[in-house]
């Protein structure tokens, strides 16, 4: 707009648009649309090459954040069937958690008790609770077939929540000790006892690949695939992978968690 030589009132006017609007816009008070990119162009004559990237540039930013509201008002089994296609073609999942089992090893009853506290919390509308457990079930098949690798870390407090209560629980924990042995799979846990002044504990992250990570936060879900971010997690997760251990004291570590609640 200043390489063009004219202020925000010849841009209104220019893309007819109140005054109000465009001081909204240029001082990040409101996002503006597809069209609003268009008209912005059209008055300040862009390139139709530039008028494509940023059209695209905003699309990508609406991809990258879908907050629960918009993403689970059809219930929540629409969601989870569209990431069926992400899990089918990665090859290298890493993944950690602070708090709970993550999904690719998560037993049915705990999938049903986390999927019910969820829309109770967050108030879907819809109920497909069975539905979208079923889906989650069928899509560990990738666990024990393919070409697929699991790297996951979790931090031994995620070993001693109860969602769903000491039963579900139990079980939850079963299955680590019965899964920890594939081929396919690294478990770690990160002691509480471990020093974390290097790391400490973050927000649950999925990494597909080095193409996406998926970031759940408690207002929405986050889609990070700038290569730059993406390093970043890649970075992070190696040295929380670091601060983990393996095999017979990992094992020992969830043996003790499940003595808690069996």
């Amino acid at each position: 707009m200043a390489d063009k030589g004219f202020s925000a009132r010849e841009l209104s006017k220019r893309a007819v648009w109140n005054e109000g609007k465009t001081s909204k816009i240029l001082n990040g008070r409101q996002r503006p649309s597809r069209e609003d990119v268009i008209s912005w162009c059209k008055a300040c004559e862009t390139p139709p090459e530039v008028r494509d990237q940023l059209i695209a540039q905003l699309q990508s930013v609406d991809s990258l954040w879908l907050d629960w509201r918009r993403a689970e008002r059809h219930g929540m089994y629409k969601l989870n069937r569209e990431v069926r296609e992400l899990y089918e073609r990665t090859g290298l999942f890493r993944i950690y958690s602070p708090s709970m089992i993550p999904g690719p090893i998560q037993t049915a009853e705990y999938v049903r008790a986390l999927l019910t506290s969820l829309r109770e919390r967050r108030g879907v509308a819809v109920d497909d609770i069975e539905l979208t457990v079923s889906e989650r079930m069928a899509r560990q098949h990738i666990v024990y077939e393919g070409a697929h690798r699991f790297s996951i870390v979790l931090e031994e407090s995620a070993l001693h929540m109860q969602i769903g209560g000491p039963h579900a629980l139990a079980g939850a924990l079963r299955h680590l000790l019965a899964i920890q042995t594939l081929p396919s799979m690294a478990l770690g846990v990160v002691p509480m006892a471990a020093n974390r002044t290097v790391y400490w504990p973050v927000e649950a992250f999925y990494m597909f690949d080095r193409e996406q990570v998926s970031v759940e936060l408690v207002s929405g879900y986050l889609t990070v695939t700038a290569p730059s971010e993406v390093q970043m997690y890649e970075a992070g997760f190696a040295q929380l992978a670091d601060a983990a251990v393996y095999g017979a004291e990992a094992r020992a570590l969830i043996e003790q968690a499940l003595a808690v609640v069996e």
